[in-house]
Formats: C-alpha cells, structure tokens, sequence
C-alpha cells in the first residue's frame, strides 16, 4: 500500500500519511508523491479543498534519518520540489495533527491554512541536534510570525513543545480535545468546500502576497546551507549517533585551533 493515501468526496481531497509503522517519517519518495497530489489537486476543477492527516499516533516524525545517509543526487531535490508545491497551492489546506510533529512535520505547517492539534500532539524542531538548519521556508516564516526571540527558542534549543503552546504561539489554529481532531478538522473543510471556490483561492492568494518571495528566497538559502550542514562530520555523527542510539560528541567533530 502507498505511503500516502488519497480519497477524493464532495469537493474535499483527503490526505493521508500511511506509514504508520515509521512514524510517518518523510521519505524522498513522499516528498515527490505529495508534490504531485498537491499539483493536481491545484489543476482539478473537483478538488476545492485539502484535508490532510496521518495514519497511526503519530503525524510526521520528519525525515527519514536512513534517506540522509544516501548520496545526494544532484539537480532539484525532492524537498524543493514540494516546497513549489505548497507555494504555488492556492486552495485551502485543512490539516490534524495528531501525537508528535517532528522538524519538517511541524514546518510544513506553515504553508496550510487551519492548523488542528488534538490536546495531547507534541511539536519539535530538532534540526540543530542532527547538526542541520531549518527548511521549507521556515527561517523566514517562523520569525515572522512569532518573532526572532520565540522562533529562536525553538530552534536553537530543539525542544519538545506542547500543542497548547503551539496555540499560545500562534503556530495552531486551535487546540481540540484528540476524540474530536479529525472531526473538527472535517467540519471546516466542508464549510470551506461550500463557499465560492474562486473568491477562496484569490483571497488565499492575497493573504500570501506579501510572502511569498521572501519565503522563495528563504527556502533558497535553507537549502544551500542545509546541503553543507549534510556533508558535515557533525552531521555524519548527529546520524550515526541517532542510528547507534547513543548520546552524539560533537566536540570530536570541532575543526583545530590554529597555533598563533
């Protein structure tokens, strides 16, 4: 079975990650499978809104720590390619998060436009503990939105946080109690899918006007730094330490002092 499932009812895609057994983790296929519904989803006439979820407890625990490890093939990368994706959608994207939303699972949030989190979801942005940067635009968008000193906080500590802070923080746009997440985020879906489809996606348009090329140039930058970040021997020790289960030593991978 696909790692990503789709159903399509009354206007509404449905979305939904089907790696349950991973965590939902993000694989380089996932990146291109979820480009493409995005894409056709934006050409389909019959498609008016997108409701996204995940299978199992947990929403997205990011990238697949394995796909890192592999070399990088050159040309546009699949994360580039969904970043496009979301930039260039412009129908409503209703998404639930349930249980964890780990790195990219919680940036990725930033390009939908009604955030539910059941009471007890948890976000994190560990990029800095796999010796990496933030993505998908999110060093602009994060700042932006809540602030160098919270945004700051967030990344540079890469702690775990409540869905009541996320609310707190203006990254959800309500925290629902976890029996009633998919069905809240269901009922703005058909409320949404009943308005006028072309007054919908002008307005989502307008809203994001004045972003969207900071956000290019954002994401631009992000993924030049984070390919270095990937090549590094931090990095290639953040991994082998996450994959062996043991706490990493960076101060092995520090470059020399130089003698004066």
């Amino acid at each position: 079975m696909s790692d990503i499932i789709t159903e399509r009812s009354d206007g509404i895609l449905r979305v939904e990650f089907n790696r349950p057994e991973r965590k939902n983790a993000m694989t380089k296929a996932m990146y291109m499978q979820l480009a493409q519904i995005l894409n056709e989803a934006a050409e389909d006439e019959d498609v008016r809104v997108v409701r996204w979820q995940a299978a199992g407890d947990t929403f997205c625990a990011g990238n697949d720590v394995g796909d890192f490890l592999k070399p990088l093939s050159p040309g546009e990368t699949p994360q580039a390619r969904l970043m496009d994706a979301f930039i260039r959608f412009e129908k409503p994207i209703v998404v639930a998060v349930q249980g964890a939303a780990v790195g990219g699972g919680t940036t990725m949030l930033t390009h939908c436009d009604f955030v539910y989190a059941g009471a007890t979801a948890k976000f994190k942005l560990p990029f800095i503990d796999l010796a990496l940067v933030p993505e998908f635009g999110s060093s602009y968008a994060m700042p932006a939105r809540i602030g160098h000193l919270r945004a700051a906080e967030l990344f540079l500590l890469g702690e775990t946080f409540s869905a009541a802070r996320a609310a707190e923080l203006g990254l959800v746009t309500r925290v629902v109690p976890d029996d009633r997440l998919f069905v809240t985020a269901m009922e703005t879906a058909r409320k949404l899918s009943a308005k006028p489809g072309g007054a919908l996606r002008a307005t989502k348009r307008l809203l994001k006007q004045g972003s969207v090329d900071q956000v290019r140039a954002a994401i631009k930058v992000e993924s030049q730094e984070f390919g270095e970040r990937l090549r590094s021997s931090e990095a290639r020790e953040a991994f082998s330490a996450f994959l062996e289960k043991r706490p990493p030593n960076f101060a092995r991978t520090a470059a020399p002092v130089a003698a004066e």
